[in-house]
């Protein structure tokens, strides 16, 4: 690890589980000097050894802080119990701790009331993507924008950055909304695999190769989506239409049955489809189902 450059923004961490520690590791590796507290204190002994500092309390880390105070706890209610009872006026907390959009908002308040600048983080990568650009990994961030840029070089050192809005919440939705999408993925993919799991001479890394050619060829109907959303025609470029689909969906839950495999992984957004063209919209795309799950 490179010796703490005191030309380089202090870092105050609070939290070292796998991810607070990937990200310690990699502030000291970019020379930034780092002050590490953790409720676990042994946890912190790798990194003193590497050039960090420990602190008993989050008390002690927050009071000594001349740089962003970051938060890589388990939860929102980890975050309160920390800070409770620090002075965290004048301070810049970084809040990198997975949260809902609402409880990012509410924190936000919170830390502004006792006299913060306050950024929330969504984390986009797991630990060992931290301190490695090549891997893709990025962090949302969402709330005060100066407070962003004046610290931006720090926050870079672990991993990219984007932000996406001064409203707090905005992170934590960002990277709710990937993970969402990222896990109706996992969902096709485990049923996928089980669809091909009893053809015993089938090449299960073919078919993975394949299938992961697949996915990434239709990622890109995402733009299309937005493009509907965003004007409204949700015919707009459309090439396989909803009434299409919903047809050969028929066929997909035929193969599932001679399989012996469970189908509940896809009916729901099948019913959705359904739905649609029920209502009269068989030519448009998927866009109009995105309606079908709001509540509002």
């Amino acid at each position: 690890m490179d010796t703490p450059n005191t030309s380089k923004t202090p870092v105050t961490l609070l939290g070292l589980g796998d991810m607070g520690t990937a990200l310690a590791r990699a502030w000291l590796t970019a020379g930034h000097p780092l002050t590490v507290w953790n409720r676990t204190p042994g946890k912190a002994d790798p990194l003193t050894a590497g050039g960090a500092r420990a602190v008993a309390t989050p008390a002690e880390a927050v009071a000594s802080a001349t740089g962003p105070v970051v938060l890589c706890l388990l939860d929102d209610a980890s975050v309160g119990e920390a800070l409770d009872g620090t002075d965290l006026n004048g301070k810049d907390v970084v809040n990198l701790t997975t949260n809902t959009p609402a409880q990012a908002r509410q924190r936000a308040r919170w830390a502004e009331e006792r006299g913060a600048r306050f950024l929330d983080g969504g984390i986009m990568a797991v630990p060992p993507m931290i301190g490695r650009p090549e891997t893709g990994g990025y962090v949302f961030y969402s709330g005060d924008h100066a407070l962003f840029e004046r610290h931006r070089e720090a926050l870079e050192a672990p991993a990219g950055a984007k932000f996406v809005g001064e409203d707090p919440g905005h992170a934590a939705l960002h990277d709710i909304a990937l993970l969402s999408a990222m896990t109706g993925m996992f969902a096709g993919i485990t049923h996928a695999f089980a669809l091909v799991e009893p053809e015993k001479d089938l090449d299960r890394a073919r078919f993975a190769t394949l299938l992961a050619q697949w996915l990434g060829a239709m990622s890109p109907a995402a733009h299309g989506i937005a493009a509907q959303l965003e004007s409204g025609d949700y015919t707009e470029g459309v090439t396989s239409n909803l009434a299409m689909m919903t047809a050969a969906n028929d066929t997909l839950l035929a193969t599932a049955q001679d399989q012996s495999v469970d189908a509940r992984l896809l009916t729901p957004y099948m019913e959705l489809m359904r739905r649609r063209v029920a209502q009269g919209h068989g030519d448009e795309g998927l866009a109009g189902t995105v309606g079908l799950l709001r509540s509002e």
